[in-house]
Order: C-alpha cells, then structure tokens, then sequence
C-alpha cells in the first residue's frame, strides 16, 4: 500500500468516526434540556432515554461559590429543628414521575457553626439528582425544584417551586 493510500485510509477512517460520533446523518433529535439559577444556584436538567423506552430526568444543581452545598432530598419538609430547606425535584404536564429521585452522591453531616443540630447535605459542589419518568405528551413539560445552599457559615435564600420548561417536540 502507498503512503498517500494508506492516509487516504487513515482520513477516512478518521472522518467516518467524527460523523459517527457527532451523531451525522442519525435522525436523533437533541434531548429536551432547560436550565434556571436564583440565589447562588443554577439548575440544569436534561430529558434522557434509558433503556426498554424508558426515560429519566437529570437535574443538576450547582452551587456558583465554592465551598456552598445544596440540602438532602431526605431532609424532613420543616428542616430539622427549623434549619435547612430539603431539595425537591418533581415534574408536571407532559411528564409523570414513575418512581422516586435518587442522588448522585451519598450525605453527610453537617453542623452549622455554632449550632448544635447536625444536617444531611451533599458534599459541596454540583449534585445531580435521576428522576424516573414516563412521557405523557409530546408538548410540554415543567420541572419544578426546591432547594437551599449553603456554606459553613453563610445560607444563601432558598428557593421553593421554581419551573424551569422543558419542550418535548
């Protein structure tokens, strides 16, 4: 084989790859993705397919400071001893949750400076909660979350039933 066939062979190899990988000439439509920030935090969720049909919904919550996490999905609604805010993570409309949020990283405990309480939270940083659904139309869905973060010594204001759309066309 000559030196330019075996390029030849090389660049095209390469370039079927690229276009492979790229998702070219596939009929496959991006996936429904919607994101929001308030108050220190944004949102990023993102409609994916798993298998057998099955769909989930990912949503990421990021803290913009380091050293902030977000609250456990376990924290009780009222907080433990009036502190905290739990995170919460539902859908409506074109989506049905058909099981429970699960968490991307295990809790620990935390307790505030000068507090006897300890809390559940997430290691600071970004989190991503998976949310089992099932689509039942093809329009439009809404995400709603809850959620507060916080530093060690500093809680920014949380934030309770923010939508963030999602298109399913």
């Amino acid at each position: 084989m000559t030196i330019s066939r075996s390029w030849g062979v090389v660049l095209g190899s390469t370039t079927a790859a690229v276009l492979f990988l790229s998702g070219c000439g596939t009929n496959r439509a991006p996936e429904p993705t919607g994101h929001a920030t308030a108050h220190g935090v944004t949102v990023s969720v993102t409609l994916v397919p798993v298998a057998n049909g099955q769909r989930e919904l990912r949503a990421t919550f990021s803290p913009q400071q380091p050293g902030f996490h977000i609250y456990s999905i376990d924290l009780p609604a009222q907080g433990i001893d009036g502190l905290g805010i739990p995170t919460r993570l539902s859908v409506q409309g074109g989506l049905t949750a058909v099981g429970r949020p699960t968490a991307s990283l295990a809790t620990r405990l935390l307790r505030p400076a000068g507090l006897p309480t300890e809390l559940p939270v997430y290691p600071d940083g970004p989190v991503t909660f998976t949310l089992p659904v099932r689509e039942t139309s093809a329009h439009q869905a809404d995400v709603i979350v809850s959620y507060g973060a916080c530093s060690e010594n500093t809680c920014l204001m949380p934030v309770n039933d923010e939508v963030i759309h999602l298109s399913l066309n």
